[in-house]
Order: C-alpha cells, then structure tokens, then sequence
C-alpha cells in the first residue's frame, strides 16, 4: 500500500479496508511502501493496521521477505493416482 496517495492516502484507506474485514471477515496482508522511513511513519502505519512496512527505494530482497511472511503458501493438489 503506497502510503501517500492522491485523494485517499494510504492509512485511511488500510482503515477502510480494515472496517470492511471487521464487517465480512477474512483479512487482506497489506505492507505499507512509503519513502518516509522515520520510526513516527512506521509507527502510523501500524497503528493504522498495515502488517508489515517498507521504505522506498524498494529493496527486493525485503520486499520479497514480507511476501513470504505476509501471504499463505498454497501446495499444489495431489492428483489421486
């Protein structure tokens, strides 16, 4: 989640989202990606409740990191035999 969006930012919008999980279920993993990476941005997003948080430029080693922590593994279906 980019956190400095036009219209919406980022922490409004991850509380929208969080609203709706409250409402319906279920939960979306969301990493905020902000080139702000003072301790008070992370601390934001957070609080707003992003999962995970990740400063720009973009490291793909981390962000590769998140998404392993972040999303469920899937194992492929076993075919009966």
């Amino acid at each position: 989640m980019d956190v400095q969006m036009p219209v919406m930012d980022g922490l409004e919008a991850t509380r929208q989202i969080r609203e709706l999980e409250r409402q319906a279920g279920g939960h979306v993993p969301i990493v905020a990606l902000t080139a702000g990476v003072l301790r008070e941005e992370k601390d934001k997003c957070i609080a707003a409740g992003m999962d995970d948080f990740l400063g720009k430029p973009v490291n793909m080693e981390k962000l590769r990191q998140a998404l392993e922590v972040h999303l469920p593994r899937h194992t492929p279906a076993t075919s009966p035999a």
